[in-house]
Order: structure tokens, then sequence, then C-alpha cells
């Protein structure tokens, strides 16, 4: 089983880093990054990863946005979380600096570079974030997402069966929502 010490430390530091971020439906980001880490601990649980390996899925899950979305740096997560867990959160993070249609593309190329610990976060978050979309969001817009995920799952596919089963899932199930 994971450290749980581990998975407080890391779930502090993202409360303070998000602060008082809102999801899209307005509930607190930490809601996000904890049904992120309920994911990848459920896929832990069913592949028998080991405590080490699980750890390290757990915390980049709780931190996978830290870097993209907040003032923090690769650097703070480095100072308390060591290489590993930063160079893991730094593949999750789009590089804002390149066009919007080339980041995902981006990260999917270095996430592939990770552990498969760190895919099975990209494949949780995309897994989490397939719920019902915001009501602002148009056609288009789902339509980008969904592609998205369907990417996402090409290229990540074979990094845990079980969370590549429910991301297909969830993207057959967000159909519903298009126009």
């Amino acid at each position: 089983m994971f450290s749980q010490e581990n998975y407080l430390k890391a779930l502090n530091f993202a409360a303070v880093a998000h602060g008082e971020q809102k999801t899209p439906k307005d509930l607190p980001y930490l809601t996000h990054l904890c049904s992120v880490a309920m994911e990848v601990i459920h896929a832990t649980v069913e592949s028998n990863m080991s405590d080490e390996k699980a750890d390290l899925a757990i915390t980049c899950a709780l931190l996978h946005d830290v870097i993209e979305d907040t003032s923090f740096t690769f650097d703070d997560i480095f100072d308390n979380f060591g290489l590993e867990v930063a160079e893991g959160v730094d593949a999750l993070s789009k590089d804002k600096k390149l066009p919007k249609k080339q980041q995902m593309q981006d990260s999917l190329n270095r996430i592939l570079e990770q552990p498969y610990e760190i895919q099975l976060v990209k494949l949780a978050d995309r897994i989490t974030n397939l719920q019902e979309p915001p009501k602002h969001w148009d056609n288009e817009k789902k339509n980008d997402y969904l592609k998205e995920a369907k990417i996402i799952l090409s290229c990540l596919k074979n990094s845990n069966l079980y969370l590549s089963a429910r991301l297909e899932k969830k993207i057959e199930e967000y159909n519903q929502y298009l126009d």
C-alpha cells in the first residue's frame, strides 16, 4: 500500500499551491486532484503495483497541475518531493510557450519518456475530466476535448489496461453531451 504520509504531504502542498482555484463547476480545485488520485489509487491496487511506484503515481496525481496552473515551479516540487516527482509533474504540464495545438502532443511525448506511473496519471486525469461538461462549453469545445481524449487513449492505452478501459468507456459516454 502507498504511504499515507506522502499522500498528505502532496495533498497539503497542492492545497496551498492551488489556493482558491475552482473547477469549471465552481468546486474547490482540490476535488479534481483527489478524483484523479482516487483513479490512480484504484489502478495501483488493480495492478498490484509496488509501494514505491504507487507513491510516485499518487504523488504526481495530486501535484499534476501545480506547474501548469499555479505560480509554483519545477524547483518548488523538486525541493519538496525530489527529481522523479518533479520530472513527472513537469511532463504532465503543458508547455504554454508552444502554440495551443501543439501543447497536448508535446506533453504526451514527454509523458511517454517517463515511467509508466506518470502515464497512469494522464489517463486518470482525462477520465476525471470526462464528466458532464460545463454548460457554457459549445459543441466545438466539447468535440475538441473528446478528440484530445481519443489521442490520449491512443498514445497511452498500453500503460494500464484498467485505466485504458475506464477512459474508453468515458469517451463513449461523453458522446451524450454532444449536440
